[in-house]
């Protein structure tokens, strides 16, 4: 006996059962793979036949017929889509009824959507394709229109002035034109991307003078901002609450637009405020506060209906549908003229990150009564 055992020294022996284990966990492992794929011949399916019965009426509302596409992704999750997956996700939205896409920022502090030497030059890294490219192409495939949206330096979000995003943008509009606007009709526009909600720092001059830049190079070419109310969820992602106290009143609202319209009408056309910030039963008194001030100023009135959730502490996941809902009704009654989203990818894609998106596309096709 004692022989046996020097036959198997410790170390063989500590060996033949690490092998015999990792024997033993393979097989376990394929067992589970079979069983998993049993489970999914066997999975149950939707019964097409079941439909909700819905409550309200889709004429009530106004549908979406245009995204942000947020490729930087700086406060929400990437996706790491390449062209095959962003062509499947332009059908999507087609399919949905979506014919203008905007590229809500050609780049945020160093990471950029496409080769500028300026920007590059300036110190901002080389992106792996163009993604600016890309998405003209795709909004040419699927007769989109395409709007390009300026970039994002940060500056004024760490000094609180707008104004620091002039200089790079001037050579930015320039750049962008010369390479890719002037070559694809799909390019459609401008967006201004400097969010604001009040009176900022240089915010009027800032829209007066990138607006007339957009307009100049390109002939014209309708210009938009998307800004936000300073209402009670008007808080930043990174902090942990999703209200504060010390929110705008609607007649401060109107005061601080009033003067902002009478000094940007003349070189933006549309304005599409963020309606996430505010409360649902605050929606009609600010939104016809906005509709009134662009019909007296000239500038076309959007909603941008906010796809993402702002009242839970988890930021950012897919909306319920009945808020949503809420919002573009209340767009409807407001004579809202048109409905853009932030943001169909991460939020109703049915290829999204997020499962709950896939269902939301599914709650909005039914409601509207697509591909019924």
């Amino acid at each position: 006996m004692k022989h046996g055992i020097d036959k198997y020294s410790r170390r063989n022996f500590l060996q033949l059962g690490i092998t015999s284990g990792i024997a033993g966990a393979s097989v376990g492992l394929l067992q589970s793979c079979d069983a998993d794929r049993q489970s999914a011949e066997n999975r149950l399916s939707l019964d097409p036949s079941l439909r909700d019965r819905l409550l309200t009426d889709s004429a009530l509302a106004l549908p979406i017929t245009a995204t942000f596409i947020d490729e930087i992704s700086h406060d929400i999750p990437h996706q790491n889509w390449g062209e095959s997956e962003w062509d499947l996700d332009f059908r999507y939205m087609k399919a949905l009824g979506i014919n203008t896409v905007i590229l809500i920022r050609a780049g945020y502090r160093r990471f950029i959507t496409y080769p500028s030497a300026y920007l590059m030059g300036k110190g901002c890294y080389q992106p792996g394709v163009d993604l600016l490219d890309m998405y003209l192409r795709l909004s040419e495939k699927y007769g989109m229109i395409f709007y390009f949206g300026l970039y994002d330096s940060g500056s004024y979000w760490d000094t609180g002035d707008l104004s620091h995003e002039l200089e790079h943008n001037k050579y930015v509009i320039e750049e962008v034109w010369k390479n890719y606007g002037s070559r694809y009709k799909s390019f459609g526009g401008w967006y201004i991307s400097g969010e604001i909600s009040r009176k900022t720092k240089g915010a009027i001059a800032t829209f007066e003078q990138l607006g007339k830049a957009c307009k100049d190079v390109s002939n014209g070419l309708p210009t938009f901002i998307s800004p936000w109310i300073d209402g009670k969820k008007a808080v930043m992602a990174s902090s942990s609450s999703i209200s504060r106290a010390d929110a705008v009143s609607v007649q401060e609202h109107e005061d601080d637009w009033a003067e902002i319209f009478d000094g940007i009408k003349d070189v933006v056309d549309a304005c599409a405020f963020q309606d996430g910030h505010i409360d649902y039963y605050e929606l009609d008194a600010f939104f016809s506060v906005n509709k009134k001030l662009a019909d007296r100023y000239g500038i076309a009135c959007w909603t941008n209906a906010e796809t993402f959730d702002r009242d839970m502490p988890i930021k950012f996941l897919p909306i319920k549908f009945d808020k949503l809902r809420l919002k573009l009704e209340a767009a409807k009654r407001a004579g809202y003229e048109k409905a853009i989203t932030f943001e169909f990818s991460h939020f109703m894609s049915p290829q999204s990150a997020y499962a709950q998106a896939g269902h939301l596309y599914n709650r909005y096709q039914q409601y509207f009564k697509i591909n019924q």
